[in-house]
């Protein structure tokens, strides 16, 4: 279990990545880039969209082709031929006006179709962060509000469960989900992060959850029940992003904030594991939306 990074690129912010319809997207989200990894480990990354606001996460769309639904700017829009015109379909923006500077952060759509996306404050205003739920219709509802740096969410594969970091504060939250309104009950606490920060995370077949530790240069998995399992360590200090690709782990890093990179900080790495993931859950819209 030795991680490789062969692609030459080096990511600001290399977050959101995803196992969508046979390959794996990620996002650089401070460049507003949406990039494809091609199948050759080697391979620069593809562009495929460029927004010319913060870009956290993208979920595919049911039923169109190339269209996304994605957490960027100051809210919620749909890209590509999800959009009505080629230009970004804006849902809303919940964040515009708030009385700190916001941009939405990291997201993703559940197993019932329901795209969720949560936000910060561009300096980490403790709080100042929000959850937000899209229903197939299309409407944008608050679920949660007082967070600093919500990162995730990742759900159970039956969608009953959805795991939400908050990673300025070291914890992951499960919380149940109802599977028709997707209200959330109480929360439990997961795990808690002495040293470093909770970031990225996905579940695999095991209802495993692997996590993305700002800050450590480590991945760790953690059983359903809760027990630390492993850790993996990488050569760069700052992972971001990870998604299962079959039974390839990939895992995104970040230039941000770093004085003196590293020749692997930023990149995009890759590890085999003996567990495999599911592919994204794409966003469901309603038939008349």
């Amino acid at each position: 279990m030795t991680p490789t990074a062969l692609r030459p690129d080096r990511l600001e912010l290399g977050e959101g990545i995803r196992s969508v319809d046979g390959r794996v997207v990620l996002v650089d989200i401070l460049t507003g880039r949406l990039l494809a990894a091609p199948a050759d480990p080697a391979a620069p990354l593809r562009p495929l969209l460029q927004l010319d606001v913060p870009l956290g996460a993208v979920a595919p769309v049911a039923g169109r082709a190339g269209g996304w639904i994605a957490a960027a700017g100051t809210g919620i829009c749909l890209l590509g031929p999800a959009a009505r015109d080629g230009r970004p379909t804006w849902l809303a923006r919940p964040e515009d006006g708030a009385p700190v500077r916001m941009r939405m952060n990291d997201a993703t759509a559940d197993p019932y179709g329901r795209f969720w996306a949560g936000s910060m404050a561009y300096d980490a205003v403790a709080g100042a962060g929000s959850l937000y739920r899209v229903d197939p219709d299309g409407t944008v509802h608050t679920a949660l509000t007082g967070l600093t740096v919500p990162n995730g969410p990742a759900f159970s594969a039956d969608g009953s469960l959805m795991y939400l970091a908050d990673s300025a504060r070291g914890i992951v939250r499960r919380y149940p989900v109802h599977p028709a309104t997707g209200a959330l009950g109480t929360p439990e606490t997961f795990a808690t992060f002495a040293e470093g920060s909770p970031d990225g995370m996905t579940v695999d077949a095991e209802g495993a959850l692997w996590v993305a530790v700002w800050g450590t240069g480590t991945v760790h998995r953690y059983r359903s029940d809760g027990a630390h399992d492993r850790t993996l360590t990488l050569p760069a200090r700052q992972p971001a992003g990870v998604c299962l690709h079959g039974t390839t782990l990939h895992i995104t890093m970040a230039t941000v904030g770093l004085p003196d990179p590293g020749p692997y900080d930023g990149a995009v790495f890759t590890v085999p594991v003996d567990v495999p993931g599911s592919p994204a859950a794409a966003y469901r819209p309603a038939a008349d939306d």
